[in-house]
């Protein structure tokens, strides 16, 4: 079919960009397509063979806001998506006493005395979350994971903040203090009271905790058994902070998370629909070959709806600073995906805090940085990476729309990134390009140009 006779079937035109597809001699080639998008999804797509200086779907034929324009060099992929971000402590570095050691242990601390603000300052947590989310958006991102945190020091505040932002943006809340107040206690404290009711409020989908700040590993049980009964009886996806540490000596979690799932569909009480998210597990990266093949198998055999995430600009920043020889000690989703099948995420975790001082919003900037930690660079590895933090980290928030690859189908969603200046998945990888276009169910969202100047020189004799 003509593109051109598509124009009036359309909302949106997307036109001569590059898309990745299976050839037999290489990973992920490349050819020119345009695509038309109705009602939120793809309608249409077809080769566009066309020189390029053909103007029969010209940008000036149509209204600027229904067409985009891949000029033959541009890559569409799936949207970005942020698999696991917390909302209400980005930018918050300034607001935090000045970092001595930078570890674990100060981060809790700085981060617990600025938070004891957030109720008072309830302008500046709104706007912090707003920067996040339109930084992200002109990244290209359509889909996130947003935790914001409840406990007895900010109670409601991020949460009611949180849901401000998603009704504007058309995420989730999170307890990172422990449920238990002692090791004693066989009855969960006023943190649980608050996360309870913080649950049953409307907007919200997803009830999460970070079991490893519990007072003791039976503690951490019980608050993985705590946040699993109440996602299964409200028909909410469950989502942890799990194994954030590096001592062989300490069990690892997410083994009694696997066997309390399983026990849970077994007997159908859990509803496949509803999926659980492990972030962090940097204990993991200490298994070995035949451990994750035990992890992969038992995932496998029952098909148990659970995703690993890796964090790895938080994950190197906090671990290993005890050892002489600090680990790569974050996920390898490259290395998880060619031995064992896993589809692993990737996420930013943090934003200028004291947990990640370092880096941007942009899910894409993890692949570089992950080319360079798992020291790979072929492109099938490259485009792993790229699935980590796309079609990956959408199934790993349980969105019911996540595809398995890169290369959209007629029926999908209409929510792409279109990387103006890069050519193909591999380049994606190595080098992520400034200029992009947002697209989120077949509308514009947010486009990102990039100008520059040189003297003696105009941009026109650049080119």
């Amino acid at each position: 079919m003509d593109p051109a006779l598509l124009v009036e079937e359309a909302d949106l035109i997307i036109r001569r960009v590059k898309l990745p597809y299976h050839d037999p001699t290489s990973h992920l080639a490349t050819k020119l397509f345009t695509l038309t998008c109705r009602n939120g999804a793809i309608f249409s797509i077809v080769e566009d063979a066309r020189p390029l200086g053909n103007t029969e779907v010209a940008a000036s034929d149509t209204p600027s806001d229904q067409v985009v324009d891949g000029e033959g060099k541009g890559l569409l992929m799936p949207s970005l998506c942020h698999g696991h971000i917390h909302l209400d402590k980005c930018y918050l570095l300034a607001q935090c006493d000045e970092l001595i050691t930078g570890d674990f242990a100060e981060a809790l601390r700085v981060t617990a005395d600025a938070k004891a603000s957030f109720p008072s300052r309830l302008g500046d947590l709104y706007s912090r979350g707003r920067q996040l989310i339109l930084a992200s958006m002109e990244s290209g991102v359509t889909m996130m994971r947003a935790h914001v945190e409840v406990d007895d020091t900010v109670r409601m505040t991020c949460l009611e903040t949180g849901l401000r932002l998603k009704r504007e943006f058309a995420h989730t809340f999170f307890a990172q203090d422990p449920l238990f107040p002692k090791t004693s206690s066989d009855i969960p404290g006023e943190n649980w009271d608050l996360l309870r009711s913080a649950a049953m409020q409307s907007g919200v989908e997803v009830i999460g905790s970070a079991p490893y700040v519990e007072p003791s590993t039976e503690k951490a049980k019980q608050n993985i058994l705590l946040i699993l009964d109440f996602a299964q009886e409200h028909h909410l996806h469950a989502d942890f902070h799990l194994d954030y540490n590096l001592n062989v000596s300490q069990e690892p979690l997410v083994w009694f998370l696997l066997e309390s799932l399983r026990k849970r569909i077994k007997n159908g009480t859990w509803r496949r629909d509803r999926h659980v998210c492990v972030g962090h597990a940097t204990h993991l990266t200490l298994w070995t070959a035949e451990q994750w093949s035990t992890f992969a198998h038992a995932v496998a055999e029952d098909d148990l709806p659970i995703s690993l995430v890796g964090l790895p600009q938080s994950d190197l920043y906090m671990m290993g600073r005890d050892m002489s020889y600090p680990p790569r000690s974050t996920l390898n989703p490259v290395k998880l995906a060619r031995d064992h099948g896993l589809r692993v995420a990737m996420a930013v975790n943090n934003v200028g805090n004291a947990f990640t001082p370092q880096g941007a919003p942009d899910p894409l900037a993890l692949c570089p940085l992950g080319m360079a930690l798992f020291q790979t660079g072929t492109k099938k590895d490259c485009a792993t990476l790229i699935e980590a933090v796309t079609v990956n980290a959408r199934h790993a928030i349980g969105s019911g729309t996540a595809g398995t690859s890169l290369t959209p189908q007629v029926g999908d969603p209409a929510d792409f990134v279109l990387l103006h200046d890069n050519g193909d998945v591999q380049a994606a990888a190595c080098n992520p390009c400034f200029s992009r276009t947002t697209v989120k169910a077949g509308r514009i969202v947010s486009r990102r140009e990039g100008h520059c100047w040189h003297l003696g020189q105009t941009a026109s004799e650049l080119r």
